[in-house]
């Protein structure tokens, strides 16, 4: 009679402890996938950032040409003569 008993006692405890195994590895793979995305959030986050502080060094724009200040042209002219 102990025998018959014991036994639904010992299926209980061993499917609880197969659904809180259960239940653990799906938080862990919910933590891990949080945890991806928000490493790939930070890395784009860094490259972007990357790209803005190297912009001023790699991108410098050159001035458009302006014409001749006045007396340049006559400066010019009166070297050019001399040699």
């Amino acid at each position: 009679m102990r025998l018959v008993s014991d036994l639904p006692f010992r299926y209980v405890r061993l499917r609880r402890h197969a659904m809180i195994d259960l239940l653990t590895f799906a938080i862990l793979a919910i933590a891990t996938m949080f945890a991806v995305a928000a490493a790939a959030a930070l890395s784009w986050m860094f490259l972007r950032v990357t790209f803005v502080l190297m912009q001023p060094a790699t991108a410098r724009r050159v001035p458009a040409r302006t014409g001749l200040a006045p007396g340049t042209a006559k400066v010019a002219r009166a070297f050019a003569v001399n040699r």
